[in-house]
């Protein structure tokens, strides 16, 4: 009985401590939401309002005239959708070749993938901005999304999901007579599901919330992204009266990710809890 007691215990704890941990993390997005709803009166107050009395969504109108935030919006949705299915396409055929094909050279050519893992973003900006200017590519919706358009990280990520499919299953459609593209897109793909939607987040999110590249490629304003047009909310941050502005373009800003995260949540799991498919 006492050894009842003591899991028990030790199961409850265990409860309380990830509650904790998880209210800790969950707070700051209460905050957010709560902050968003809130009147000029309730953010200025001495106290902590921590549900505002009459929620107000009016904030949520006033973003799209402070900012134009309706065409930065739409401008992080084309270079991100673009950028995703870009990396989610080339990290695909060039996992399949990596680990269903042997030629020469190709582990050193894989070691190079896996350095570019290593290499800081910061670095390739002059370089990159350089080859951008020299295609007059600068303040173009293509010369934001091709420094995207692969990733070391999902070619090893694919690579490493490709190895577990049977060789006997590729072989047995070889001598059915299936080419090599219809090997990748009809047998090989349909089980990456887990990889995919893991790479897809990834990927997403990444893009979606880059700073840098977008700073220095975008020269006007209507090619501004979500983050840019954020960044533009600063002289706001300075009075309290208009948090609620910056904290309901910061809510619109993390839904695309939140949305795409909510529906692929359960490959993601599946997806980074494997090292490969199972036969």
């Amino acid at each position: 009985m006492p050894k009842r007691i003591d899991i028990v215990f030790k199961k409850l704890m265990q409860y309380v401590v990830m509650i904790i941990i998880s209210l800790v993390m969950v707070f700051p997005f209460f905050w957010m939401v709560s902050s968003s709803l809130k009147s000029a009166s309730e953010l200025v107050s001495d106290s902590p309002v921590w549900f505002p009395s009459s929620p107000n969504f009016v904030s949520f109108l006033d973003i799209f005239d402070v900012i134009p935030f309706g065409s930065a919006l739409m401008n992080s949705i084309i270079m991100t959708g673009s950028a995703t299915l870009s990396i989610l396409i080339t990290s695909i055929m060039a996992g399949y070749v990596f680990a269903k094909h042997n030629f020469k050279g190709k582990n050193i050519i894989f070691l190079c993938v896996l350095i570019t893992m290593m290499v800081p973003p910061a670095i390739l900006i002059i370089p990159l901005y350089h080859m951008m200017a020299g295609m007059n590519l600068v303040n173009t919706y293509l010369g934001m999304i091709l420094p995207f358009a692969a990733n070391g990280f999902g070619i090893f990520l694919m690579k490493q999901f490709i190895e577990g499919v049977p060789d006997d299953l590729l072989e047995a459609s070889k001598i059915d007579g299936a080419s090599e593209w219809t090997i990748l897109w009809r047998v090989v793909v349909p089980q990456l599901k887990p990889a995919s939607s893991a790479l897809i987040i990834f990927a997403y999110v990444f893009v979606w919330n880059n700073f840098i590249w977008p700073l220095v490629i975008v020269q006007s304003e209507d090619k501004n992204t979500v983050v840019l047009a954020l960044n533009g909310l600063r002289s706001y941050t300075s009075s309290l009266d208009f948090e609620n502005i910056v904290m309901a373009g910061t809510i619109i800003g993390i839904l695309p990710s939140l949305i795409l995260f909510v529906f692929l949540q359960r490959f993601f799991v599946e997806g980074i809890s494997m090292t490969g498919i199972k036969g």
